[in-house]
Order: structure tokens, then C-alpha cells, then sequence
């Protein structure tokens, strides 16, 4: 019996070139097809008002050609198998941006009347906020991770986890959490790790989130989210797209199809970089505390002895800007930006203290990334202090 290459197991670095791209040679093609398309022509419309009935009662992919492009597009369809593949999840559905996606998970849910959500904090601001403030009609519990299984109600819909977490890095026991949950899905987010470091899926999560803006793309020029899951839960993701608009451009499947097939190398390069750094940074005076995360990874935050506003605005060669990711390194203050939008007193009890900064590191030398860091961190503390008193005397 033959086996096609997509049927034998592959590491995940090979997955990483060939998934979604293995029909290319049958069609005369090295390079994946843009597909630009909003609309497709079709002679028979009685066939067509068919299929468009089995969408809206499955919510499965349409066989056959395209309809319109806010049913879905071949290029992004390409974006969505690989992404499954590398997570180890029977499909997966991409959107506009990460919160979108989000967005999705939470309707999915909200519409069959499970609107209570448990969640763990710390996660990504924005996710937060969308969680807190009832935009979406829905309740939130938050809890420790310990306290996940008492939170539970019947009208819970989610349980919502990020490991490590956005921006202080703490790791989470998936499988554990996973466990609480009973029959309550598991949202994970993984944009953090990315499939290379972690699968959620294999540790119990039913669903898998990314921002795909950040390291699936890679380069800091596309903005997307997926959502990685079962073909069950995959169905009415498609239908709450199609109904929503949430739809990602092809252009941005295109990219981050192309970002996949280097994500294994970026984030294994970048994280021996950040490994090096968070040890020296621990070791600094300069610096009261290092979060570094046990699986690795390309993120580090630390704590600053002295003011986290004057090294963001003394870095040269680091870039300061939110997002993360990319292939060169980004810092920010994520109580004055990524998690201003949550309020104070929780953001401080979830950890994101006022002198932490969150550091996405590239691919960039690490001693020229050293060098950047050093000065920007200006004199230690105490030195600065017996400087200021000769001064003074």
C-alpha cells in the first residue's frame, strides 16, 4: 500500500517546509500561490445554493472551487492545514488577528449559552480586557490555576490559560489544568512557545490560539490569528467567520505560510540568544529580577533596580515598540502599553510590576544585543548613589 509523505510521520522541522505545500509539485509549482480572489465564478447556481446549505448546517470547508472569500480562500486554507500539522490538531481556522480569533472562541461558546469563562491570569492585555469588560455578553472568573476545577459552573463555556504567560512568563502545568477542566474546553494560548517549544493539544487543550502576528509570521509584517483545534469546534469557527467578517487577507496567509517554513530555526536561534541574556541579566546589579521560562524560548522580562522608562529610552540598536516575534529585538513597558488596559491593582496582584520590561529577542549578535542592554541599563544603582554623594560633598 502506498503511504503519501503526508500520512508519514515527519519532524516537526520538516513539517515546517513541506505541510500544506505538498500538492505543489503535481501543479507544476515550487512556490505556494497567491490567490487574490474576493469572488469566483460558477455557471451552476442550483449546485451552489447547495453547498451553501451544507456550510450553513456544518460549518464544514467547501469541496469543490471557491465561493467568495469570506468563505475562504485556497492560499489561507494552505496557512490553516500546515498550522494544524505543526500543532498536532485535526484543522485549524486563521483570522484577521489574534483577538479575532479569540473573539470567535468566546461566540462559538456564548451562542450555545455558555457565557461564564474561568481564566488564569496573567494573560495579554487586550485578551484581558475582552474577557473583563463584557463586551461580548459574557462572565469571567479568574482564579489560580488551583482553583480552576471549584470555579467551574454549568454555564461555563472556556477555561482560558496562557503559558508562559504575556509579559511575566510564568509557566503553567497544561496537562494539570487540563484535567480541571472536566469537559470544559481548554484554551491555551501558545504564541509565546509556538509549537516548537510546546503542543497544548497533546497536554489536554481543545484549543490552541496565536496571534499570528507575532512568531508564526516572524517578521513583524502581517497581522492574523488561528485558532488550532478539532474539526468539530474548527466547523463553528468557520461559521461564526463567515458571519462576523473576521476573515484573514490572503496576502497575510501567503506570509505566514512563508514565516512557518523558517519558524523552528527563528525560534530555536532566538532562544539560545535569550537564554544567554537572561543569565546575564540576572547576574546584574542593575537588574532585581529575571523571568525566564523553563521551556525556554525567545522572551525574557526582568525587573530594573532603577527607572524602566529611561532604558527603554536609551536603547539604539534594540527597537522600542509593543509586539513580539520578529527578527529583531523588541522591548517595551508593559504597564504603560501592552497591559495598560488592565486595571492597576490587577495587573500588580498578576505580577506586571511597574519596573518590568518585556524583551522579544532576535536574531541579531548577542554581544552587540549586550552591548545595547548594557549601556541602556546606564550606571548600577548603588554606584550611581556614591557617585551622587562625592558630588554633593
Amino acid at each position: 500500500m502506498d503511504t503519501t509523505a503526508a500520512d508519514t510521520p515527519r519532524s516537526l522541522a520538516t513539517e515546517a517546509v513541506h505541510a500544506g505545500r505538498e500538492d505543489l509539485a503535481e501543479l507544476g509549482l515550487h512556490a505556494p500561490p497567491l490567490d487574490l480572489s474576493t469572488t469566483y465564478p460558477s455557471y451552476d447556481s442550483r449546485a451552489e445554493a447547495a453547498r451553501l446549505d451544507e456550510f450553513a448546517a456544518t460549518g464544514a470547508q467547501l469541496d469543490g472551487p471557491p465561493v467568495y472569500a469570506r468563505l475562504g480562500n485556497p492560499t489561507v486554507e494552505r496557512f490553516e492545514t500546515a498550522l494544524a500539522r505543526l500543532e498536532g490538531t485535526e484543522s485549524a481556522v486563521a483570522f484577521a488577528s489574534g483577538m479575532a480569533a479569540l473573539t470567535a472562541c468566546l461566540q462559538v461558546r456564548i451562542g450555545m449559552g455558555l457565557r461564564h469563562v474561568v481564566a488564569v491570569r496573567p494573560l495579554y492585555g487586550c485578551s484581558d480586557h475582552l474577557l473583563t469588560a463584557g463586551l461580548l455578553g459574557n462572565e469571567v472568573t479568574w482564579v489560580d490555576p488551583a482553583g480552576i476545577a471549584d470555579a467551574i459552573r454549568p454555564d461555563t463555556g472556556l477555561v482560558m490559560v496562557e503559558s508562559p504567560a504575556n509579559p511575566t512568563l510564568a509557566e503553567i502545568d497544561l496537562r494539570a489544568v487540563a484535567h480541571s477542566c472536566g469537559e470544559v474546553p481548554l484554551l491555551a494560548d501558545n504564541t509565546f512557545a509556538t509549537p516548537v517549544l510546546q503542543r497544548p493539544a497533546e497536554q489536554g487543550a481543545r484549543l490552541v490560539l496565536h496571534s499570528a502576528t507575532k512568531y508564526l509570521g516572524g517578521h513583524g509584517d502581517v497581522l492574523g490569528g488561528v485558532v488550532a483545534c478539532d474539526e468539530e469546534f474548527a466547523r463553528r469557527l468557520r461559521q461564526v467567520r463567515f458571519a462576523t467578517g473576521g476573515v484573514l487577507h490572503p496576502l497575510a496567509g501567503y506570509l505566514l505560510l512563508r514565516g512557518l517554513a523558517t519558524l523552528p530555526v527563528r525560534v530555536r536561534a532566538a532562544s539560545a540568544t535569550a537564554a544567554e541574556l537572561a543569565a546575564r541579566l540576572a547576574a546584574d546589579p542593575r537588574v532585581a529580577r529575571v523571568h525566564y521560562p523553563r521551556i525556554g524560548g525567545a522572551m525574557v522580562a526582568f525587573e530594573v533596580e532603577g527607572d524602566p522608562h529611561e532604558v527603554i529610552a536609551g536603547v539604539r540598536l534594540i527597537t522600542p515598540a509593543v509586539s513580539l516575534g520578529s527578527v529583531d529585538t523588541l522591548i517595551q513597558h508593559p504597564a504603560s502599553i501592552s497591559h495598560r488596559i488592565v486595571d492597576a491593582g490587577d495587573r500588580h496582584s498578576a505580577g506586571v510590576v511597574d519596573r518590568l520590561l518585556r524583551m522579544s529577542v532576535g536574531l541579531e549578535d548577542v554581544e552587540d544585543l549586550w552591548r545595547d542592554l548594557d549601556q541602556a541599563l546606564g550606571t548600577p544603582v548603588g554606584r550611581r548613589a556614591a557617585v551622587d554623594r562625592a558630588h554633593s560633598g
